[in-house]
């Protein structure tokens, strides 16, 4: 039971009248931030399912982003590789030009000449950068440029020219996260692009009688090998066999020493890792000094290595025709020249791979992004012309209230004093 006292009315019609106003601010702000949920508890069901439609348009806007950073960055590696193409096919006319044997010496120092000009341009490139500022072929290592250039005097050179490249970068591969738990590479070493031989290392060091010492582990190309104490050379073969390097060993029969090539036009990165010494033990790699964990300029001084880069391959044309040997133009250097060329072929067509994939893609995001934003709207955007209406219903009832309540409350304790 209720008590009734002179006041009781008075509060009653404050009560009411803060309940209508609090229900017209709730809805005049969901209109303004036009949802109808406001705090989780007025639609707990829509609010979980909006909280995760949110999360993945976030994630879906982040891939977004990544794919057009990746694709910015494979369109400008696409596009120096092309242009290096181009530069190759005019040192390969001249090439086949100065192979011809009518040139006298002069004139194959002209074209040797053009022949500088033209690897110097490609040096440039190699070391391009991207719009932020990093360079594009140097792995990881994006604030060095990834060629250290040598300069000499050679015979037949008016000055100092180039004569010699070192890749100073890594293997590093930069990767983009495209999708949900899934990443691909979109960078690629310059010692991969730039080369044109499948490189071969020949140790000098006799490994029929080598034993692992300690259970090790050695790295080549970026892929860790793990050696058991006691393992053979045949073992350690079988073990650089089987596993996912780029790369095959095998016994020179000669000088029964340790060989290591290539399965494609690249540079081998070899190293000791965990304090093991098998490459170095095997003469891969250098035993001592600065250089001995530097890949890769940290061959054995005494093992043999060759395949060569695309600037070695224009060096040598160019320095063959200063010294006026126009049969070596058309043989060995025109060789070295097409496996450059179709060196770079092959890398720019796994640039285009990977741009078909990101625009495949982007395509998918393109279509699935619009979706789950509709999906979200349906469970938290609120239905504007409802949502007025009701404001109009509660504005009617409120004013019916304060009218009532101003009947109601007029008469005070001075009206029956007088």
């Amino acid at each position: 039971m209720r008590r009734v006292s002179t006041n009781q009315s008075s509060i009653d019609q404050r009560y009411y009248m803060n309940l209508q106003e609090w229900r017209m601010n709730q809805l005049q702000n969901k209109m303004s931030s036009q949802s109808r949920i406001k705090e989780l508890r007025d639609d707990p069901l829509s609010a979980g399912h909006s909280t995760r439609y949110q999360s993945q348009i976030t994630r879906m806007r982040r891939y977004s982003t990544n794919i057009e950073r990746a694709r910015g960055n494979l369109a400008l590696m696409e596009g120096n590789i092309h242009s290096t193409v181009d530069i190759l096919q005019r040192v390969r006319e001249l090439s086949v030009q100065g192979a011809n044997g009518i040139y006298n010496k002069q004139q194959l120092t002209y074209m040797a000449e053009e022949v500088n000009q033209l690897l110097n341009e490609m040096v440039k490139i190699a070391n391009a950068r991207s719009t932020e500022g990093t360079t594009l072929f140097s792995g990881f290592m994006t604030q060095i440029e990834p060629f250290r250039v040598h300069t000499a005097k050679v015979p037949g050179s008016k000055g100092e020219v180039i004569s010699r490249l070192d890749y100073i970068g890594n293997i590093g591969l930069n990767m983009v996260e495209i999708s949900e738990r899934a990443t691909m590479p979109y960078g690629i070493p310059g010692n991969y692009a730039f080369w044109a031989e499948n490189q071969q290392i020949y140790s000098s060091t006799e490994a029929l009688e080598y034993r692992v010492q300690q259970d090790s582990k050695i790295r080549l190309d970026g892929v860790d090998i793990s050696l058991k104490e006691g393992d053979n050379v045949f073992a350690v073969i079988s073990k650089i066999n089987d596993s996912t390097a780029p790369l095959r060993a095998r016994i020179d029969p000669v000088n029964n020493s340790l060989v290591l090539e290539t399965t494609f036009a690249h540079q081998i990165w070899a190293e000791d890792i965990g304090g093991g010494s098998v490459l170095k033990d095997l003469g891969i790699i250098s035993p001592g000094g600065e250089r001995s964990n530097v890949p890769p300029l940290n061959f054995s001084d005494s093992a043999m290595v060759s395949g060569g880069s695309i600037f070695d391959m224009v060096i040598y044309l160019r320095d063959r025709f200063y010294a006026g040997d126009s049969e070596a133009a058309g043989g060995r250097a025109l060789k070295g020249i097409d496996l450059a060329i179709n060196s770079l072929t092959t890398t720019l067509a796994e640039v285009g791979a990977r741009d078909n994939r990101l625009q495949v893609t982007m395509d998918k995001l393109s279509y699935e992004l619009p979706e789950f934003i509709k999906r979200n709207s349906e469970e938290v955007d609120l239905d504007l012309s409802e949502a007025i209406m009701e404001l109009k219903m509660l504005e009617y009832t409120h004013k019916a209230a304060l009218g009532t309540a101003a009947r109601i409350l007029k008469p005070t304790l001075l009206d029956f004093l007088r």
